[in-house]
């Protein structure tokens, strides 16, 4: 491999992870705004239920607008050639993984919520290695460094009122850390010429993120809809209807899409890997954020340190996919 070849390499692995970490900060939205709406009393359910709804109304509407009437056509085709699938997908991706992250929002403050997310981090590679995907033991070794990153962030922060509160906080974020690049996998898989029971479905519309992010939150409608009946929540008020809206836009389509491009762009395990790993640097949006919005104090030593482990294990990690890794 020549030198030529590997800065080439190193550069669509940056350009990569920049889009990653954009899509991390726009991500933090959730927790912020998941928390808010938590305390204000509002129900877990609609702050989940509610983003998906906002975000097939802004995707078709915008669709609509921009007069792209045959990949709607496309998309709906898909869908019923693919809705088992698609049903699943979403269900995973989408509809357990955000609803876990809600429930967590009225237990725990929200960047409790974004630090045990990380954990997200280390699920990857073994979510990859369930669809027979390698990850190399070095680049392992640096997500560790991330995660101690991560640890040192919680120690900072972090202040448990009851074990119940704990574990009503944590373990929700523990699973959903697993079925959201579990979904996310299943989609990658199907485009790439599906996996044992995955179909096949390779269609030039899917090549668009928003394509993906459509079908996925169709396919978490019934999810959302036996949810609903199930809990049957108290209606939303006025104040979650727009902090759901503003979650949809800035997390669910925003974020998502950047996310979902960028690791369509990937072309191995290790790169999927670094894009999942950028995902760390929510935690430092999600401080930020509360510190400027809801007069959160900076973090103390040890929080520095953590975020600088952090953005250190990341860089690294990034490095060394192509060094022999």
């Amino acid at each position: 491999m020549t030198r030529q070849t590997n800065l080439q390499q190193e550069s669509h692995v940056f350009r990569l992870v920049i889009i990653g970490t954009l899509s991390a900060a726009f991500f933090s939205s959730t927790f912020i705004l998941n928390r808010a709406m938590s305390l204000e009393g509002g129900h877990w359910v609609w702050s989940a239920s509610l983003r998906y709804l906002f975000m097939l109304v802004f995707l078709l509407g915008g669709l609509t607008l921009l007069g792209k009437g045959t990949v709607l056509r496309q998309l709906l085709r898909l869908y019923r050639q693919h809705w088992l699938f698609w049903t699943l997908a979403g269900t995973t991706g989408f509809g357990l993984f955000y609803s876990l992250i809600c429930f967590s929002a009225s237990y725990a403050p929200g960047w409790v919520v974004a630090t045990t997310w990380q954990t997200t981090i280390l699920a990857s590679p073994l979510v990859l290695l369930f669809f027979g995907k390698r990850t190399p033991t070095r680049a392992l070794l640096f997500i560790g460094l991330i995660f101690a990153g991560i640890v040192l962030v919680n120690l900072e922060h972090a202040t448990v009122s009851s074990l119940r509160e704990l574990l009503l906080g944590a373990v929700p974020v523990l699973i959903a850390a697993i079925v959201y690049p579990l979904g996310n996998q299943m989609v990658w898989e199907a485009q790439k010429g599906g996996y044992k029971a995955i179909p096949a479905i390779q269609a030039p519309v899917l090549e668009n993120p928003f394509s993906r992010i459509i079908l996925l939150s169709v396919g978490s409608l019934p999810f959302w809809l036996v949810l609903i009946l199930l809990t049957e929540p108290a209606a939303p008020s006025a104040g979650q209807w727009l902090n759901t809206a503003l979650v949809a836009l800035f997390s669910g389509v925003i974020a998502t899409g950047l996310f979902l491009q960028a690791r369509h762009l990937t072309t191995n395990s290790y790169e999927i890997s670094a894009i999942d790993s950028t995902q760390s640097t929510e935690v430092v949006f999600t401080l930020l954020g509360e510190v400027l919005l809801l007069g959160a104090v900076l973090p103390g030593t040890l929080g520095f340190i953590g975020i600088a482990l952090t953005v250190t294990g990341l860089v690294f990690y990034v490095k060394a996919q192509y060094s022999g890794a």
